[in-house]
């Protein structure tokens, strides 16, 4: 095992092992070098690796702190990773989020509150209002599709989803402007989300969530026929 590693993986069973908590501040370097067993040249390259990983936020001048840990801070890095996967994975892309997004939609049915079903109401009222404006129109459906994940109260799925439409999120703008008739199928699909939603109903949500996911998957195919069909193949 690397040096660097090691040290990583040192520091990272003092996290789990509870001996350092979030908030709590790493001892000087001197200290846990010896603590550790480990070099402090090591120590230092495993604690910038945390810092890029959130695990850690280095305070110059005060000193290093274990972070939260919350799911959302820890999961940061996956929207930017997915984002820098190359065109030809988007196909793939599509496919985990036909996995996700339709059993969190029907998740959020069970759990979702007064109060979100009406910002959900708000932002399809937005849509409508946006649908001759194709930039507006996907930034209220990455919205919708946000609050719905917020509704789980997954913070996790939530950070792997908006982290997955992120990606999407470009390819159903360019769509957008491309197809004059995307507006009227996309507002459609919210509001039968919506009802489901409304209605409490999780088989129903879910149902209608993955149609919402299938049109983009169809779209998707359009463009990239033998690398989309290949993966559309792959769920039979």
């Amino acid at each position: 095992m690397a040096l660097t590693d090691e040290a990583i993986t040192k520091i990272r069973d003092l996290i789990q092992s509870e001996q350092l908590a979030p908030g709590d501040r790493l001892p000087p370097e001197p200290q846990l070098s010896a603590q550790l067993g480990l070099s402090r040249s090591g120590l230092r390259e495993a604690i910038k690796a945390l810092e890029l990983a959130r695990v850690v936020d280095v305070r110059r001048g005060d000193g290093t702190y274990v972070t939260s840990l919350a799911p959302r801070l820890l999961l940061e890095g996956f929207g930017l990773a997915v984002d820098l996967l190359r065109d030809d994975s988007l196909p793939q892309i599509m496919e985990v989020r036909r996995l996700l997004e339709p059993a969190a939609t029907g998740l959020a049915a069970s759990r979702i509150t007064p109060a979100q079903l009406e910002e959900l109401a708000e932002l399809l009222a937005r849509m409508r209002a946006a649908s001759a404006d194709a930039e507006r129109l996907i930034g209220y459906d990455a919205a919708f599709h946000h609050a719905i994940a917020a509704a789980t109260g997954n913070e996790s799925l939530m950070s792997l989803l908006d982290g997955l439409n992120g990606r999407t999120l470009r390819a159903r703008l360019w769509r957008g402007m491309t197809d004059s008739h995307v507006s009227v199928r996309t507002i459609a699909e919210h509001e039968r989300i919506y009802q489901a939603l409304r209605a409490g109903d999780a088989v129903l949500a879910q149902a209608t969530a993955l149609v919402h996911v299938d049109t983009s998957e169809s779209w998707l195919r359009s463009l990239l026929p033998d690398r989309a069909d290949a993966v559309h193949d792959n769920q039979r």
